[in-house]
Parts: C-alpha cells; sequence; structure tokens
C-alpha cells in the first residue's frame, strides 16, 4: 500500500508541477485538501461546545483572525517553495548518503524520525529567537479551538523551518515524501487543538500528544511555558525533561501579548522588536546574540564609570 502511494506521488509530480510551473509543495496541497474536513469538524465542535455552554473560546474577531492568518500562509508557502526552497531541498537531497525506500518496513521509523527532527525545529521554534519570530504568530491567539491551528506565521519559510527536516533527504527521502509525511503529522495537529477533549486514555496520554497536552503548550502561565512540544508523539518530551501535566487552568496567550487582528501587525511585530534589539547601540557580538538567544534574553545594562 505504501509502495502503491508513493508511485501514485512520484506519477503525479511531473502533472502538477507542469501545471503549477514549479516544484510541488505536498505538504500544502496535502493540508488544502483536508481542509473541507478541517472546517467541517471545527463546526462540530462549536456545536458540541455550544450544546455544552462552554463555547467562551469562541469569539467571533478571533476566528475570523485565525482564517485570514491560515489563508495567507499557504499561499505564501506555496509561493516561496515554488520558487526558492523546494529546489533548496532537492539540492540537499541530490546529496544524500543512501536512499532509504519508503515502505511498510520503513515508515515508522522513518515517521519517528521526522518526529524527532519536528521536536527540535519546535522546541528551536521556541528557544532561539530567530525562529520564535514566526512561530510566536501561532501562540499570540487569547483562545482555544480548532480554527487556532490554522494560525500560522506566513515567514515560516524564510526562516528556514524546512532544514530541520533535511537529515531525512541525506538517508534519501525525497522532499516531496518527506513533505507529505510532515504534513500528515500537522494534520493530526490540527485536531488537538480543543478544549472539547478532556483526556484520554493513559496510555494515549503517554506515548500520543493530545489536547491536554496541547493546551499546556499554548499556556502563558509559567509552569507551562516552553512545555510539550511533540507533534503527534509525547515521547521526547518525557525523553528530554520538557513534558508538563495539564493541571490547572490554561491561560492562553505570549507573556509580551500583542492585542491586534491586523495580519501584518502579527506576523511582523517580533520582527520589528528583534531588529530594534539589535540596533541598540553596544558591541556587535552583543547586538547580534538577539537573533539565536531566547526571546526573553536581554543584554546587560552597560556599567556607568565611577566618578572620581
Amino acid at each position: 500500500m505504501l509502495d502503491t502511494a508513493q508511485t501514485i506521488i512520484q506519477e503525479t509530480i511531473p502533472t502538477l508541477e507542469g501545471w503549477l510551473g514549479g516544484p510541488v509543495d505536498w505538504k500544502q496541497i496535502i493540508l488544502i485538501g483536508l481542509a473541507p474536513i478541517f472546517i467541517g469538524t471545527f463546526l462540530i465542535e462549536w456545536w458540541v461546545m455550544r450544546r455544552r455552554g462552554q463555547a467562551t473560546q469562541f469569539v467571533g474577531k478571533d476566528i475570523l483572525t485565525n482564517l485570514n492568518l491560515g489563508g495567507i500562509y499557504q499561499v505564501f508557502e506555496l509561493i516561496v517553495h515554488a520558487l526558492f526552497f523546494m529546489a533548496a531541498m532537492h539540492w540537499v537531497y541530490d546529496q544524500r548518503f543512501f536512499n532509504v525506500p519508503v515502505n511498510i518496513w520503513t515508515i515508522v521509523p522513518l515517521f519517528i524520525l521526522l518526529e524527532f527532527c519536528y521536536y527540535v525545529f519546535h522546541r528551536s521554534s521556541h528557544r532561539i529567537r530567530w525562529f520564535w519570530c514566526a512561530h510566536v504568530v501561532h501562540h499570540s491567539g487569547e483562545h482555544m479551538n480548532l480554527s487556532t491551528a490554522m494560525r500560522q506565521s506566513m515567514l515560516y519559510s524564510l526562516t528556514g523551518y524546512w532544514l530541520f527536516f533535511t537529515p531525512l533527504m541525506l538517508l534519501g527521502v525525497s522532499p516531496e515524501i518527506t513533505l507529505a509525511m510532515y504534513a500528515v503529522d500537522l494534520a493530526y495537529q490540527y485536531f488537538v487543538h480543543t478544549e472539547s477533549v478532556r483526556k484520554l486514555p493513559a496510555w494515549y496520554e503517554y506515548i500520543f500528544v493530545t489536547p491536554s497536552h496541547h493546551r499546556v503548550h499554548h499556556g502563558r502561565n509559567e509552569q507551562y511555558i516552553d512545555k510539550n512540544y511533540g507533534g503527534m508523539l509525547i515521547i521526547f518530551d518525557r525523553i528530554f525533561g520538557t513534558f508538563e501535566a495539564e493541571e490547572e487552568k490554561v491561560e492562553y496567550g505570549i507573556v509580551r501579548q500583542v492585542h491586534s487582528n491586523n495580519i501584518l501587525t502579527l506576523n511582523l511585530h517580533e520582527f520589528i522588536d528583534m531588529l530594534r534589539d539589535i540596533a541598540k547601540p553596544g558591541p556587535i557580538a552583543q547586538r547580534l546574540k538577539h537573533i539565536w538567544a531566547p526571546p526573553e534574553w536581554e543584554r546587560e545594562p552597560r556599567k556607568q564609570p565611577i566618578e572620581p
């Protein structure tokens, strides 16, 4: 079955490239194809929570902002990938060390490797300001429902998220298959952005990311910040000490909250703040450190000379 799916993708690539006039971003193609399911489940979630009298997380302006951010993200990703980054991915793929087939024997270990790459990417997106400048968009929402999953930055590609997945390409997994697997991971993540599901069976909660785990990840409560980075699996958080169980009620949003529904403001505010920090006077090494230091890092104030 997997061999058949891989063959279909490989045979379809030239046709789609002809239609689109360039390389195909399978991640976006698959996610756009799933859009009716995403929207349908969101409507079901709203209906269920409304019946329960728990629909406070559904705010019209916030939902519209999420949809707009998701739409511009998808358009921008398709354009940028077609023009630049699929070519870069194929260059990396051309330097591969092996040719690992994607079949029933390899798909599980390859997916676990992809999940590990996602964990590193996601953790870096919180602890390295350059990547946080894009990822902050996803966390700036103060409500949690399935539409929150659509709250994405149009600048992910420009910050270089795809570099984290190059280990698969160097093993011999094509960029198209890598992005297709990543799309599956992202599609799963859509369904954990909800308050409609409290807890799942203990064995499932131990292995897989659940809505409870991901609510924690979106919390700005002190004990919840920078926890639960997993996309589909929670095991790497348990291994590397970044797991936190949901205990107290989650307060959603970011520490320095941006109260705006303007798409450009939400996409650019952290980049602008970072550039302002870099522009402040000081040694060049300290100024540039704002790019790779954690988002909360600040320079030590310069010591004033002691008056004689």
